[in-house]
């Protein structure tokens, strides 16, 4: 497996099992099998309501036998209803109990949303802190207190605009060292992409298959497939492998890594076998010509009247 390493020399194995959506009965048995197929690299969040039974699938494959710590690498993320300096170490602490670890790999601040603490899902205006009310950079004095205390290796964001990126690496201790964000040929960020890179940002891409999975209260209803694109299609069969295995060995040939979700022990196979396809300049130029700046997971569910966040400032475009 191909890895990404940081400063430090800790490396991250490029492809990763996502657990957004996989639910409580599946995700146990699809981690397990992960591990065993190889997976070394998962990615967890509080909101996903299943870190208990993914921690336990960690736990019972390092006391099988099945892999040591050392080995795995962890991403979690702070909930929107934990921003704030002061709420980041309680709830890193609670990941890592629910999770059965001692330290996270790799911790994120999930969204830069900020909800009052009893929020789990704003549900009227008041639930929500501006960022003026909750700025996100007295957060990151909490993330780079995660790091201090030993609680987390590596920190970084998820869901930044290039702009709040931006004005957090200006002023922080502790660089961001990761940025997650959804990433496919139909939205390439290139101006996103080249400014981590010459900041020396790693980036992660989320939902690379097109997220077709998600609620339908998230879609539109003329939202194109990623999987039936006939460009992608193309260079599948040129390739004898799948559009899947095409939309992962993107991101992975520009030195992005991408976490496809997947309980299906078949399809998890498929997916890991993409970090070895090797796509040709040409497979590549087809695939710059797709972009389209087009998100599955907008954000708008956010937008709610009154709340004072917007699809527009929540990207700033």
């Amino acid at each position: 497996m191909k890895v990404i390493e940081f400063k430090n020399r800790d490396k991250m194995p490029i492809l990763g099992l996502g657990t957004w959506k996989s639910g409580s009965g599946d995700v146990y048995g699809a981690v397990r099998e992960a591990i065993k197929m190889g997976y070394r690299h998962i990615d967890c969040a509080p909101l996903y309501m299943n870190e208990p039974e993914i921690g336990l699938a960690i736990n019972d494959a390092i006391l099988d036998g099945d892999v040591e710590r050392q080995d795995l690498w962890i991403t979690s993320k702070l909930w929107n209803n934990a921003h704030g300096s002061e709420n980041v170490v309680p709830a890193i602490k609670k990941t890592l109990k629910d999770l059965h670890l001692d330290y996270l790999d790799l911790w994120l601040i999930h969204w830069p949303i900020a909800l009052r603490t009893d929020v789990s899902f704003p549900k009227k205006p008041s639930d929500y802190l501006s960022l003026e009310e909750m700025p996100l950079t007295e957060t990151w004095k909490g993330m780079e207190m995660a790091v201090e205390l030993g609680l987390a290796r590596h920190i970084g964001v998820s869901n930044f605009s290039l702009k709040k990126l931006s004005e957090l690496v200006g002023n922080c201790r502790i660089k961001p060292e990761v940025l997650q964000v959804e990433l496919h040929p139909l939205l390439q960020q290139k101006e996103l992409v080249d400014y981590c890179k010459n900041q020396n940002i790693i980036i992660t891409a989320y939902a690379p298959l097109g997220s077709k999975d998600r609620a339908s209260a998230m879609k539109s209803t003329d939202e194109p497939d990623l999987m039936k694109n006939e460009v992608v299609k193309a260079i599948a069969e040129k390739h004898n492998c799948t559009p899947a295995q095409i939309l992962l060995a993107w991101p992975i040939m520009r030195g992005i890594s991408v976490i496809p979700k997947s309980v299906n022990f078949n399809r998890m196979h498929e997916n890991l076998k993409a970090a070895a396809i090797v796509l040709t300049a040409d497979d590549l130029a087809e695939i710059a010509k797709m972009d389209k700046h087009y998100r599955f997971v907008n954000g708008k569910f956010w937008a709610m009247p009154g709340c004072g966040y917007t699809y527009e400032n929540l990207w700033d475009e």
